[in-house]
């Protein structure tokens, strides 16, 4: 057997934290047992120990001394990327893990000259983001937790860190590596900045192309968190602001410091403290807590509201993008809805894939809000996507209002990717 696994891995260990060290409630599939055993395991390594001890009655001797608190875990947490200090090629996740580095406080303040103003580029209310330059002349993105007590921060960043750990795929942010003392995350950085800048601030539009390229990836990075490795990873904030743009325009999904492991035996979790961002939070969220893949859905119906129309979510005026645009939707008027700024150069069919989409995510009711692998699978118009469209509207009226929104050239085509006829495609259901 495994010595490693014997001993209880850092990664291990970091599971059992997410899903214990925060108050929420399970859903029925768990049972109180379970979740006892899994709360009073006793770890075995040192790693472990210091977080069943940042779990349990320590946190005000913990919060004493900051600085004794990083030295005093500084090892384990390099323990944590011990696991990834030589590659290696996950067979469940099918990807690379890449090597991540400690580094110390002051390279980062070299990098940062100091942390210095004008070195911000990104400021919430948990955090802030600064941009940096190693050694190396690799220019980096260097996130700083800003808010809480000593204890908290420490939570928050080996939830967040624990996730990135985890995450590899060309649709999400790249972990470059993590700073114990003063706990910060260093990412690679991204030269086009975040979606919300280039949609809201920036001079230079972006074109159609790049839109619609933009929503297919966040798609993918989605269902990669969702449905493409060993933990069901629900991001929880999902927003323009948190979607970063390569060179290439390539969009990665940024920010996992709400994100949350969403165990497979559960249908959802419940969370008593409100996070995230308004007008991409989704109904069951507002009125119950309840957290699951419907959610990131929902988030991602906003995001694509977005991009179709070059309006935020939130105006400033508090107008909701959803409550705006859902009568516009609702009546098949999609001029009406796209960015002026665009004025007719987008491709129509495209255009009407994003449109249904965001339509079928921002439904009231998380039942009948598609996949993100359903919602990609339209968004590509693969020769499944009429039936997603019966699977989540089964109505008449659906029907008649898919047919309105394409042409019938437009319908040629779909048809021919599946080689079956609107009939057959989306039967009748009365």
């Amino acid at each position: 057997m495994d010595k490693e696994k014997v001993n209880g891995s850092p990664d291990t260990v970091l599971e059992d934290f997410l899903r214990t060290a925060v108050s929420e409630s399970d859903s029925s599939k768990a049972s109180t047992s379970e979740l006892e055993v899994a709360k009073h395991q006793r770890p075995a390594s040192k790693w472990a120990g210091f977080l069943e001890l940042f779990r349990t009655k320590s946190r005000r001797y913990l919060a004493k001394d900051p600085l004794k608190l990083s030295k005093r875990f500084s090892s384990s947490m390099r323990e944590l990327v011990g696991v990834m200090k030589n590659p290696i090629v996950d067979a469940d996740l099918n990807y690379f893990r890449p090597q991540r580095r400690n580094f110390t406080l002051s390279e980062l303040l070299a990098a940062t000259n100091n942390f210095h103003q004008e070195n911000l580029i990104g400021k919430g209310g948990y955090a802030e983001v600064y941009k940096g330059c190693l050694k190396s002349g690799q220019f980096v993105a260097i996130k700083r937790l800003t808010k809480g007590k000593q204890d908290e921060r420490t939570g928050d960043f080996l939830s967040e860190l624990g996730i990135m750990a985890h995450v590899n795929h060309p649709n999400t942010a790249k972990l470059i590596g993590y700073a114990v003392e003063g706990l910060y995350l260093v990412l690679e950085l991204s030269p086009n900045g975040s979606l919300a800048n280039m949609l809201q601030v920036s001079k230079q539009k972006l074109d159609w192309k790049i839109r619609y390229k933009v929503a297919v990836g966040v798609a993918e990075g989605l269902r990669y968190l969702h449905e493409g490795g060993q933990r069901r990873i629900i991001h929880r904030d999902i927003k323009a602001a948190n979607i970063l743009l390569t060179k290439d325009f390539e969009p990665q999904i940024c920010d996992f410091g709400l994100a949350k492991w969403l165990p497979e035996r559960w249908t959802h979790i419940t969370i008593s403290k409100f996070e995230g961002t308004f007008g991409y939070l989704a109904p069951e969220f507002l009125m119950h807590g309840i957290v699951d893949e419907k959610t990131d859905v929902f988030a991602f119906g906003v995001l694509i509201l977005e991009l179709i129309t070059g309006r935020r979510a939130l105006d400033y005026t508090q107008q909701s993008l959803v409550i705006w645009a859902k009568p516009l939707l609702k009546k098949n008027r999609i001029r009406e809805l796209v960015d002026p700024s665009l004025a007719d150069d987008y491709n129509l069919l495209q255009m009407n894939l994003m449109v249904l989409a965001a339509s079928l995510c921002i439904q009231q009711s998380s039942i009948r809000r598609p996949r993100i692998s359903q919602v990609l699978q339209l968004l590509k118009g693969n020769s499944g996507s009429l039936d997603i469209i019966r699977r989540c509207r089964k109505s008449s009226d659906w029907k008649r209002h898919y047919e309105q929104l394409f042409s019938a050239e437009e319908c040629k085509m779909i048809r021919g990717l599946s080689g079956l006829s609107m009939q057959q495609q989306i039967p009748i259901e009365v």
